[in-house]
């Protein structure tokens, strides 16, 4: 395990996340938001706090797709992380060891109807996500797009496939798979990410944050909106159309095929926010198409996912 502690830890997050709210939050903040007002080519600038093991923020999945097809072409999203576990040298909200995320995040998998396996925290267990967390800021050094890949096969990684993704090994995996240089990685990881990662940290102070997800929505006139917590994706929408009621939202098919060219893997919740697919049918079209040999399924415990080949 990396050594952590002489990364910043001053209000230390909670693991445990309020369905209701959608939030993985963090006690007692006494921060105040900055004035701040990030600059974009785009009309619209999204910056989007968060943490690769926030249950909430896996929950946000489905909604940030669906805004990455509307309304990609004008707006822009910038990922900043914000340390939910520094370690386990606190007690918070009923979270005080491993054992206490298992069963929650098998609750919070059925409230947002995204697959989760808890059993991660049972058999492999996390000490920290600032290890993951470095890893992407390391990520972001190289490729920016490939950065998102990654933090989604981390993502994949510790809440479906059970993998502690604060060990190396894993984050090695991850980074060949979507075409990072590893080497880099490390050497990045080693270095410069955790000034970038610590800066992150600072950010989310400024910002005032309070707890994951959280997108603030900024124009170039520094007017901005906030969305905090997992929301229906008409919030994501109402935020960027305040902000720009101009923004050309985009057309996109909405085929497996498709969808699947655009992200190479997707949960049936997923699909079925993409798509336009009742839940209750999107199932069984993944399942065809996992019959007619285009996809792969993964079962977890707690629900799918579905990979092309």
């Amino acid at each position: 395990m990396e050594n952590n502690k002489n990364m910043t830890t001053e209000n230390s997050n909670q693991l445990i996340c309020d369905p209701v709210e959608g939030i993985c939050g963090i006690p007692d903040s006494s921060t105040k938001t900055k004035n701040v007002t990030p600059k974009t080519e785009k009309s619209v600038k999204l910056v989007y706090f968060t943490d690769p093991i926030c249950s909430s923020c896996w929950g946000i999945e489905p909604q940030l797709r669906k805004l990455k097809l509307e309304y990609g072409n004008g707006i822009e999203i910038e990922y900043r992380m914000g340390g939910l576990l520094p370690d386990w040298n606190y007690n918070s909200g009923g979270i005080s060891k491993p054992l206490d995320v298992a069963h929650h995040w098998d609750e919070v998998s059925v409230y947002y109807d995204m697959p989760i396996d808890g059993d991660v925290w049972l058999e492999d267990p996390l000490n920290s996500s600032y290890p993951p967390s470095i890893a992407f800021k390391a990520a972001q050094m190289q490729d920016e797009e490939k950065a998102i890949l990654f933090l989604r096969e981390i993502r994949e990684m510790v809440f479906l496939k059970k993998k502690n993704i604060a060990k190396w090994e894993h984050l090695e995996t991850a980074a060949k798979k979507v075409g990072l240089n590893p080497v880099q990685l490390k050497t990045d990881f080693d270095g410069k990410a955790r000034v970038f990662f610590e800066e992150d940290l600072k950010a989310a102070k400024e910002f005032g944050v309070r707890g994951f997800p959280t997108i603030f929505f900024f124009d170039n006139s520094g007017n901005k909106e906030i969305v905090y917590g997992s929301k229906p994706f008409a919030f994501y929408e109402m935020a960027i159309l305040k902000l720009n009621p101009n923004v050309k939202k985009s057309e996109y098919r909405k085929n497996g095929e498709t969808l699947f060219a655009k992200y190479q893997s997707l949960t049936a919740k997923e699909f079925s926010e993409l798509s336009g697919t009742p839940r209750a049918e999107s199932e069984n079209v993944l399942n065809n198409l996992t019959n007619k040999g285009y996809l792969e399924k993964l079962t977890t415990k707690n629900g799918s996912i579905w990979t092309l080949r």
